[in-house]
C-alpha cells in the first residue's frame, strides 16, 4: 500500500493521547480527506474495540491507531515512595493527606498489539520505542500500514531496518510527548525543518513531517523539504470535535505568546506544553522523578482531580510551540482552509 492511498490530502491528525483524539475528531478528519488518528496508548483492549467501533460508525474512510511501545515496569516500594514524596507539594495543594498509588502502571502493550491485529485499521503508528521485524511483518500480513515516530536520523534508519512503511519525523516544536527511543531524550533537539531534511536524505521510505505545522503554507513548506505528508496535533486540538477539557481548550485558544516548554514532571518523559503551576512546583526535582509510565500513572489522579475542578494550573496542557497560531473551528472548515492555503502558497 502506498502512503497516498490512505488519504485525499496529505494531512495526518496527531494522536494526542489523553482524550483529545476521540472518535468524533478521528472520523471528522478522515471524512474531510485527511487521515484521522485515535490515540490507543492509554486504552485497554476492550476500550480500543469500543472506540474503533464508534469511529467506523461515523466514517468508512481509512484511519490510524497510535500506540506507545512499552514494557510494563516493576518499581520497588522504595522507588514509589520516593516518587510520591517528590510530588508532595502538588498533592498537598489539593488538600490531600496522601497520594493514592495506582494499581496499574500502564496498559499491556502485547495485549494492545494483538487487539490491533484483530481490528485491522488501515494504518498504525508507534511511539516511545520500536517494533521487531516479526511484529512489522504481522501487521503487514493484516494489511496494516506501519509508521514509526522518530526524533533523530538514527531512529529513522532503525525503523527502516525493521521494515516500516514510513516514518513520522517529530521536530522539537511538537506538542506533547517526545518519541525519542535511541539515546538520551535531551539530545534529540533538532527543529522540524532541519530534522525533515536530514531524515529525507537518509531513508528511502516516505517521510511524514511533524512539529510546528499549523497552516497550509506550513504544509507546503514541509512537502518542499522532502515530506510526503504532515502530521498536525496542535492545529486539531482546539477544533470543535476535540475531546479535551473546556478549560484546557480555552487556555490554548488564549495562549497567543504564552511560552510552551518541555518538562518530564507530569509523566517521566519529556513533553511540551503550556507552562503552569504544576511545572513550576516540580521544576527543581523533575529530573529525579521516575521514568514513564510510573510518573505518568502517579500523576493521573492529580490531573483528574484538577480537571474536575477546572483547575488548569495542575493539568497537563500539552501543546506545540506554535499553539498561538491555532484556529478554533470545526474540523471540516479547518481542513478546507488548510487545503486552500496549501494550494495557493
Amino acid at each position: 500500500m502506498a502512503l497516498h492511498a490512505l488519504f485525499k490530502f496529505p494531512i495526518l491528525q496527531g494522536p494526542m493521547a489523553g482524550g483529545a483524539s476521540r472518535a468524533e475528531l478521528v472520523a471528522a478528519v478522515s471524512n474531510s480527506g485527511g487521515l484521522g488518528c485515535m490515540a490507543g496508548s492509554l486504552l485497554s483492549p476492550a476500550a480500543l474495540c469500543d472506540e474503533v467501533g464508534r469511529i467506523r460508525s461515523m466514517t468508512d474512510q481509512p484511519f490510524l491507531l497510535n500506540f506507545f511501545v512499552l514494557q510494563t515496569p516493576s518499581p520497588t516500594l522504595d522507588e514509589v515512595s520516593a516518587a510520591v514524596e517528590l510530588l508532595r507539594p502538588v498533592w498537598e495543594s489539593l488538600g490531600w493527606d496522601n497520594l493514592p498509588v495506582p494499581t496499574q502502571w500502564c496498559q499491556d502493550f502485547e495485549a494492545q498489539f494483538e487487539t490491533l491485529i484483530a481490528l485491522r485499521p488501515a494504518a498504525a503508528s508507534f511511539t516511545f520505542g520500536i517494533l521487531t521485524p516479526i511484529q512489522v511483518e504481522r501487521l503487514h500480513d493484516a494489511g496494516i500500514y506501519v509508521m514509526g515516530t522518530v526524533t533523530t536520523v538514527e531512529e529513522a534508519l532503525a525503523w527502516e531496518n525493521v521494515g516500516a512503511d514510513a516514518v513520522i519525523a517529530s521536530g522539537i516544536e511538537s506538542g506533547g510527548h517526545r518519541g525519542t527511543f535511541l539515546g538520551p531524550q535531551e539530545d534529540a533537539i533538532l527543529g522540524g525543518k532541519a530534522l525533515w531534511l536530514q531524515v529525507a536524505d537518509a531513508v528511502r521510505m516516505p517521510l511524514i513531517a511533524a512539529g510546528g505545522i499549523m497552516t497550509g503554507v506550513d504544509i507546503a513548506e514541509a512537502l518542499a523539504l522532502g515530506a510526503q505528508a504532515v502530521q498536525m496535533g496542535s492545529a486539531f486540538i482546539v477544533t470543535d470535535e476535540s475531546g479535551i477539557h473546556p478549560a484546557y481548550r480555552q487556555r490554548l485558544i488564549e495562549a497567543r505568546d504564552t511560552p510552551t516548554r518541555l518538562t518530564r514532571a507530569f509523566s517521566g518523559r519529556y513533553a511540551r506544553g503550556l507552562e503552569n503551576s504544576f511545572m513550576r512546583m516540580m521544576e527543581s526535582v523533575e529530573k529525579q522523578v521516575p521514568a514513564y509510565p510510573v510518573q505518568n500513572a502517579l500523576t493521573t489522579g492529580i490531573r483528574a482531580a484538577a480537571a474536575e475542578r477546572g483547575d488548569t494550573e495542575l493539568m497537563s496542557l500539552w501543546a506545540g510551540a506554535e499553539i498561538g497560531r491555532a484556529r478554533p473551528m470545526p474540523v471540516a472548515k479547518l481542513m478546507q482552509m488548510l487545503v486552500a492555503e496549501m494550494r495557493t502558497s
